[in-house]
């Protein structure tokens, strides 16, 4: 029988350090976290061979006595909670007492401390979790550690740090997160003799965005200022153009401490949706102040975790106040025209790809401005073009046009009237004469210089909140078949159709079983009568399936709603008469977000005069 014995204090915090401690960055966030508990306003972080040979970290901090140096190794000793009621309201970075413990338990630490009230300091020196005696030291008011030789003692745990550079990639961004959280604090980080990163104190997040990430990011951030009697949210996003393939730069800090949440970040993908590309994620550096006593912060052993009181307030506050702020602000893309150099109309075009001195031409700035708009949108089905015939103020597609086969539910659904629309929305003047060009790209002059807009994009983005609007206040034009018509289907995607039934009546599209892996479709949106039930019907089979699981009820009907304002705008390659380049642009009112399609595209580039004349040698 196996017996039951007490682990020593040593195996206790190797244990903890296995929890604590996973890389040199580990130790970097713990002890920065000590120091700026301590009130620390300039923080040294110097770091040899990526953390695996020497960390040093020296702040400016009230300072540890002699007498208490013991104190601060031992395992759970802390001077930041007292009670058990403390854990419900910890205001601190730092507070359950093992983090200089477990390091010290795992490397060769040497710890010089002296508070302001005291003529000397003292150092302790700890090897493998074993300490030396205390001595007096002279040296300047605050904290230095030093940590050599990490896992020197644990081999398995050497053996998973990663190369010099991975591990220095950890560590920059432990320091940054903090260095982003506490922007009144004087941070500098030095790696093998080199100077990384000095971050002089400021008050504004933006500086510290302009020295860690360039001044173009900074110059996208949008500034979040929400409040209520509980909880502020203040910070910035940054515009849409500017986004990642990963989540790696959304810093969420909560009462100074950066965290990982789920909701939260879904609240920011939410208030996204339709201005970024699939895959793309936006970037944001928000800070959440609530009372300590709303969040539970004890959850995990790393503390980047946290549990709120009420998640589902703060998710709102977050997705609101973004979503108002986007509809308030310019989110036109700009057009980048690269600058040429002034001093000399000769000069080649160098090994970058710059463009030359010498100036283009109308048409070669058109056709550079086409190569920064994306290539035509591959979503949907293939189809023929649409028949675009229209100048009816709210309809740009065949609409009116009814298949033999159909017929409209009722007379007030068989088209959108011009009569109705303007009852209810203000028609902007006529809009500026534009030019097509390829049947892809208008060209229209406006009060800066002039816009190149992509004509698909734009009539998806007009027709996606239409229907959507229409969706929501349950009154979406449907045509019936006046015979149904079956489709046959592959076995798994009659289960998805006939699975989201319900859902798919919400945008029109009516589906009854009719044995088999065949189902019958008795009605679909009237704004696709130009197409097939069948291919309509195949097209939102593939939708349902993407993924291959059960998708989310809200975010299904989203994305059918994109795949068929996708089928029914006009394409990209299209050719338009004049009189319906002049009806589109007279809708783009119609939209709240005319700016970017629903896949998050931009609807149009501005190039302003500056830009022209610059290019044309006039500035």
């Amino acid at each position: 029988m196996p017996i039951i014995r007490q682990l020593p204090t040593s195996v206790i915090n190797k244990i903890a350090a296995g929890e604590v401690i996973e890389r040199p960055a580990s130790v970097v966030k713990e002890l920065l976290e000590n120091s700026l508990d301590a009130g620390a306003t300039r923080v040294d972080v110097v770091i040899e061979k990526g953390g695996a040979e020497a960390i040093r970290i020296t702040d400016n901090g009230c300072g540890i006595s002699a007498e208490q140096l013991p104190l601060a190794v031992a395992s759970h000793a802390t001077s930041k909670i007292a009670d058990a009621d403390d854990l419900f309201r910890v205001a601190t970075l730092g507070f359950r007492g093992e983090a200089l413990a477990s390091i010290a338990e795992v490397s060769r630490l040497t710890l010089r401390s002296r508070p302001a009230d005291c003529e000397a300091g003292a150092e302790l020196e700890i090897v493998g979790g074993k300490a030396e005696p205390i001595r007096p030291v002279g040296c300047p008011r605050g904290t230095s550690i030093e940590v050599r030789q990490l896992f020197f003692n644990t081999p398995v745990r050497h053996k998973f740090m990663r190369t010099t550079q991975t591990e220095m990639g950890h560590i920059t961004e432990a320091v940054t997160r903090l260095a982003l959280a506490h922007p009144q604090v004087h941070f500098t980080l030095t790696h093998g003799g080199r100077l990384v990163h000095d971050l002089p104190p400021t008050t504004n997040t933006r500086d510290r965005v302009v020295t860690l990430f360039g001044s173009e990011l900074a110059e996208s951030l949008i500034e979040i200022d929400s409040a209520d009697e509980q909880i502020r949210l203040h910070g910035f996003v940054a515009n849409p153009t500017q986004s990642r393939g990963n989540n790696r730069l959304q810093y969420l800090f909560l009462n100074g401490r950066f965290i990982r949440d789920r909701a939260l970040q879904h609240a920011l993908g939410e208030a996204y949706r339709g201005l970024l590309l699939t895959g793309r994620y936006p970037i944001c550096f928000m800070h959440l102040e609530i009372a300590p006593a709303l969040v539970d912060v004890n959850v995990h052993p790393t503390k980047m975790e946290v549990r709120f009181q009420d998640s589902g307030r703060i998710y709102s506050q977050l997705l609101g106040s973004l979503r108002s702020k986007f509809l308030t602000t310019d989110l036109v893309a700009r057009g980048a025209v690269p600058e040429n150099s002034q001093d000399s109309v000769s000069e080649a075009i160098t090994a970058d790809n710059e463009i030359a001195a010498s100036t283009p031409a109308t048409s070669e700035l058109f056709e550079w401005a086409k190569r920064q708009l994306n290539t035509p949108d591959n979503g949907g089905l293939a189809a023929q073009p649409s028949e675009l015939r229209s100048t009816d103020s709210l309809s740009l597609h065949p609409f009116t046009s009814v298949d033999r086969r159909t017929v409209s539910e009722t007379s007030e659904q068989s088209s959108y009237r011009s009569d109705a629309a303007e009852a209810t929305v203000p028609r902007p003047p006529s809009s500026p004469a534009a030019l097509q060009i390829h049947n892809r790209y208008l060209v229209v002059e406006n009060e800066d210089g002039l816009e190149v807009i992509d004509q698909h994009a734009l009539h998806e983005r007009i027709l996606y909140e239409l229907l959507r609007d229409k969706v929501l206040a349950g009154v979406l034009e449907r045509q019936r078949l006046l015979v149904p018509e079956p489709v046959d289907l592959a076995s798994s995607e009659a289960a998805a159709i006939l699975e989201n039934r319900e859902v798919l009546a919400q945008i029109g599209v009516e589906i009854e079983p009719f044995g088999g892996d065949t189902v019958l479709v008795s009605a679909y949106p009237a704004m696709l009568a130009n197409f097939s039930p069948a291919d309509v019907v195949r097209g939102l089979a593939e939708q349902l399936q993407t993924e291959g699981k059960q998708p989310d009820v809200r975010d299904l009907l989203d994305e059918l709603m994109h795949m068929i304002a996708c089928k029914a705008a006009v394409k990209y390659g299209d050719s338009l008469t004049p009189e319906e380049v002049t009806a589109l642009l007279d809708q783009r009112h119609l939209a709240q977000d005319h700016h970017h399609c629903p896949h998050g595209r931009p609807t149009a580039l501005v190039f302003t005069r500056e830009q022209l004349d610059r290019q044309f040698k006039r500035i």
